[in-house]
C-alpha cells in the first residue's frame, strides 16, 4: 500500500510530527508490553530501543517520505510465535496510540496503513483455513 505522502516543507511542523511518530511508537509498545496477549510477542524483541528506532524511523518513512527506512517488515514477523488473534489486539492498540499522539491527517494514513499490513501480514502468515474453519498456517488435513 503506497499513501500519498503530503509534502510538508515547514520544518517546524516537521519536527512536531517526528515527535508524534515517536510518541505513538513508545505509546504503542507501551501497551502491547502490558497486554496479556501481546506482552509475550513484545517482551521477545531483543534489543528494545534498536527496534523502537527502527519503527520510528518505518513511520517516519511512510508518513513523512523521509529516507531512514529502507527494510521490509514482512519477512520479520514471519517466524514470530502469533496467532490470528494477535493481529486484532495488535491493530487496536496501533489505532488507539495513533489516534491520541498523531495529527489527524497522519493517524488517518497511519491507521490505514496499519489496518493494510494487519490483513496481508495475516494473510501471508495464515493462508489456510483448518478443519474447525480457523486461519492456519498449514493446510487442513
Amino acid at each position: 500500500m503506497q499513501l500519498e505522502i503530503p509534502q510538508i516543507s515547514d520544518e517546524t511542523e516537521r519536527a512536531a510530527i517526528e515527535n508524534a511518530i515517536s510518541d505513538c511508537v513508545q505509546r504503542f509498545y507501551a501497551r502491547g508490553l502490558a497486554d496479556p496477549l501481546l506482552e509475550p510477542v513484545f517482551s521477545a524483541i531483543p534489543d528494545l530501543p534498536g527496534h523502537l528506532d527502527i519503527i520510528k524511523n518505518f513511520w517516519s518513512r511512510s508518513l513523512l517520505g523521509t529516507e531512514r527506512y529502507q527494510g521490509h517488515p514482512y519477512p520479520v514477523h514471519t517466524s514470530l510465535r502469533i496467532e490470528p488473534e494477535h493481529f486484532r489486539r495488535w491493530l487496536d492498540l496501533f489505532i488507539e496510540s495513533a489516534r491520541e499522539t498523531l495529527p489527524n491527517l497522519q493517524a488517518d494514513q497511519a491507521v490505514a496503513k496499519a489496518s493494510h499490513m494487519a490483513q496481508c501480514f495475516e494473510a501471508g502468515l495464515f493462508p489456510f483455513t483448518g478443519a474447525d474453519g480457523k486461519p492456519s498456517r498449514l493446510p487442513p488435513h
